[in-house]
């Protein structure tokens, strides 16, 4: 009995061993946590601190003790760890501090234990290499996604397998997986492998909640697979991922219109000849990769339409062939033949060959490809810019510099043409200084990515004659020799974007795409992947009902009162600001209404008024009425859609005493260093011309705007605290006096200067607000002098 239980427990020690041995082994050598001196709940920010002060620390060239490299590597390796949510998760489960280590660590123990212990893997059905294959070489990260996988999809697609470590139905597409993979990852076609237990985040970015998924990403955009798993219907998804019209199918009749086209949209022309109905997809990855520089044409050499073209260019029936056409279209630029297209044979060829001899400069990024930024490590490259036009009298200026563009092909020199019609901006830059018209020839050196370029005319134009020609060409051979032979300097704009699709045609374009994404979830995703969208669909039109009653109801209860008020006497449109319409939408006026705030309409417009509404009145005199209302209406044209805000202006020659008697009524609203003065010369009346009060009348609050100082000093005097004792009342009468007659000859409609910045911050509610127990009244009207 001793020996069996000794023997079990060896058993179990050695099963224990080889499940966890290689975790104890690849136990991580220190914890960050201990390194930077930190707890396990400290935020972002603490971490951050004691980093940058253990750096400073420990640094290498600071701390010269002999285990300093060392701690600066851990701080440093403990940081990366820390600072990453996602890695600092998983090393708080897992103790985990590689993030290449995929977390197989119980897999890796259950392989040691396995191979240590003999049973049939066929009973648990796993197929461990596959998922070796994939795990190991194509496993995705939600930066590495974004950072890379995703730019990427703008120049191939992709395709991504949604897995997790215990998804047994993932299992079963392994065989199918690989085999997909092995045929697909050499013609170009993107692979990633998503594990959805440690890269949930990435998952939930992708759409994906359930194991196994597969989906395909190309131009940004994800497309989820929704057919049974094989192989034949994965590459048949990748197909349907690209545009419908990447490669052009040629025949007899059509060859001649595909090959003369350059001209238009500015591309070389490329000529697969092949014998296979269906154009081969390592074809069509290629055309979707360069997209942007080539087009693809592709002749079918099965079929009789296609005998002219074949004999036309002397092509082996024998082989695949690819040809490249520039602007000769009678003889190609460049061929290429084999028996077996690889992948990096027809990307080499395409590249080497992705630029006409002379292209025309349709936007900027073709600029900055042909004429790249001078590098100080590199050789200088130059650009020879031809401004011409479109019409036919630049016809023979033109092929004439095609002639000596193709009869000089130097690398460090770059030939390209403009329109002046779609370049205007450009053209007028490069021109201005010497005030020439197209046809011209520029030479030019871009220094700098902002657009500043050296550049210098060639003399006497361009005609495209001999002289013109020997001309170039011997200012060319002295630019390559003194660089400083270029003496204009000048910042370009960006160019303007020749095949850019109008805005109309570009949002439709998009909504057809949601529209298309969202029938494709509607019909294949679960309730779970809908709920969001349905939410937000029947939150909108919840939201839209809601409004739609509101507004009924406000319409009808605003109905009721005019209707008690009919007994009124009428207002004119001047006098009733209150009876506005309740739109939302800006009045379509190119003026602003100010109506005189009288013991008419005070009552509606003051007292009355409605909650929510300021009344934005001016005080004025007669002698400044004209100019100060047309200055108040500038200030506050800007604001005159605003349904609740009502203009007025009050004269003080007419109403001298409510002002004083708001001020009385707000003791607040007076300048502190006014009300001393007020104690002292009470006879002095203040004056209150190009004020401006914003009155809400149901609250009963006002905000004060005081006018900008223009020479004039009544509202506060400007003697000093040792004049006031000595200056007599007379004294104070005449500086006043000669204080308003200097004011006379100052522009008075300056007091307003600053009115549009206090009329904003009215608007965002931060001007100081002065209550007043009840509004004074305006029944009697100052008798005229």
């Amino acid at each position: 009995a001793e020996r069996i239980v000794f023997v079990t427990c060896c058993v179990w020690a050695i099963f224990l061993l080889a499940l966890f041995g290689d975790s104890l082994a690849s136990a991580p050598e220190f914890d960050p946590y201990k390194v930077l001196g930190v707890s396990r709940h400290a935020s972002q920010a603490e971490i951050k601190k004691v980093y940058k002060r253990l750096v400073r620390e420990w640094h290498p060239d600071k701390n010269k003790s002999p285990g300093a490299e060392d701690m600066f590597i851990k701080i440093t390796k403990s940081y990366e760890i820390l600072s990453n949510e996602e890695r600092r998760s998983n090393y708080d489960r897992f103790g985990q501090m590689d993030e290449n280590q995929n977390f197989a660590r119980a897999p890796q123990g259950f392989r040691h234990f396995h191979d240590s212990f003999y049973f049939d893997e066929s009973f648990f059905h796993f197929p461990r290499t596959s998922r070796d294959f994939t795990d190991s070489k194509h496993h995705l990260h939600y930066n590495q996604y974004i950072t890379e996988v995703l730019p990427a999809s703008f120049k191939r697609p992709y395709l991504i397998k949604i897995t997790s470590e215990w998804c047994f139905t993932c299992i079963h597409i392994e065989p199918v997986w690989k085999d997909t993979v092995l045929e697909l990852e050499p013609l170009g076609v993107g692979i990633g492998v998503v594990d959805i237990g440690y890269e949930r985040q990435l998952a939930n970015h992708l759409g994906a909640h359930r194991t196994p998924s597969i989906l395909g990403l190309i131009n940004g955009k994800v497309t989820f697979f929704h057919y049974a798993v094989v192989r034949e219907h994965l590459r048949q998804f990748v197909e349907s991922l690209l545009p419908q019209k990447l490669v052009e199918k040629v025949t007899d009749n059509s060859y001649l219109e595909f090959l003369n086209s350059w001209h238009e949209e500015n591309k070389p022309r490329v000529l697969m000849f092949d014998v296979a109905s269906n154009i081969p997809l390592l074809y069509k990855l290629t055309a979707f990769a360069f997209k942007d520089y080539v087009q693809f044409g592709y002749v079918d050499m099965g079929l009789t339409q296609t005998s002219k073209v074949v004999q036309r260019f002397n092509i082996n029936t024998y082989a695949p062939t690819m040809l490249l056409f520039k602007e000769n279209t009678d003889k190609p630029a460049d061929v290429i033949q084999a028996r077996g297209m690889k992948k990096q044979i027809i990307d080499e060829f395409v590249s080497n060959n992705r630029f006409l001899l002379v292209p025309r400069l349709v936007n900027q990024k073709l600029f900055d490809e042909l004429c790249p930024v001078k590098q100080f490590h590199r050789r200088r490259k130059y650009c020879v810019l031809l401004v011409t036009g479109e019409g036919e009298q630049f016809v023979s200026v033109n092929e004439a510099f095609f002639d000596f563009a193709s009869s000089n092909t130097k690398e460090v020199v770059r030939f390209a043409y403009v329109y002046q019609r779609q370049q205007q901006p450009l053209c007028d830059t490069l021109l201005k200084k010497e005030d020439t018209t197209p046809p011209q020839v520029v030479l030019l050196e871009r220094r700098s990515a902002t657009g500043r370029v050296l550049y210098r005319t060639v003399t006497d134009g361009w005609n495209g004659s001999d002289d013109d020609k020997h001309r170039l060409h011997e200012q060319l051979e002295i630019l390559q020799r003194d660089p400083s032979y270029l003496t204009h300097d000048a910042m370009l704009p960006e160019l303007n974007n020749e095949f850019a699709s109008m805005f109309l045609i570009q949002w439709i374009n998009a909504a057809y795409d949601y529209l298309s994404q969202f029938y494709f979830d509607l019909l294949y995703s679960n309730w779970r992947e809908m709920m969001p969208v349905l939410s937000l669909i029947f939150s909108a039109l919840f939201i839209l009902f809601g409004t739609v009653i509101i507004q009924a109801f406000s319409e009808s209860g605003e109905d009721k009162p005019t209707k008690q008020k009919a007994t009124d006497p009428p207002k004119t449109a001047e006098s009733s600001p209150g009876q506005e319409s309740t739109s939302s939408r800006p009045p379509k006026k190119n003026f602003v209404e100010v109506t005189e705030l009288t013991d008419i309409t005070y009552m509606s417009n003051l007292v009355r008024l409605k909650p929510g509404h300021i009344n934005v009145v001016l005080i004025l005199t007669d002698a400044s009425k004209q100019v100060l209302l047309r200055k108040f209406a500038k200030e506050v044209y800007s604001f005159s859609g605003s349904q609740t805000l009502h203009y007025s202006f009050l004269n003080v020659d007419k109403h001298s005493q409510w002002m004083d008697s708001l001020m009385e009524s707000a003791p607040d609203a007076r300048p502190s260093d006014c009300l001393d003065e007020e104690e002292d010369f009470t006879s002095n009346k203040s004056d209150y011309t190009g004020h401006v009060l914003a009155l809400n009348g149901h609250k009963k609050y006002f905000c004060i705007f005081r006018p900008v100082f223009t020479g004039e000093e009544a509202e506060c005097s400007r003697w000093s605290e040792e004049d006031a004792p000595t200056a007599g009342p007379s004294k104070a009468s005449r500086s006043r006096s000669s204080s308003r007659q200097k004011a006379t000859t100052l522009e008075i409609h300056h007091k307003l200067d600053r009115l549009g910045l206090w009329m904003e911050r009215l608007m965002e509610g931060t001007l100081p607000r002065h209550y007043v127990p009840a509004w004074p009244g305006l029944d009697t009207i100052t008798p005229q002098k």
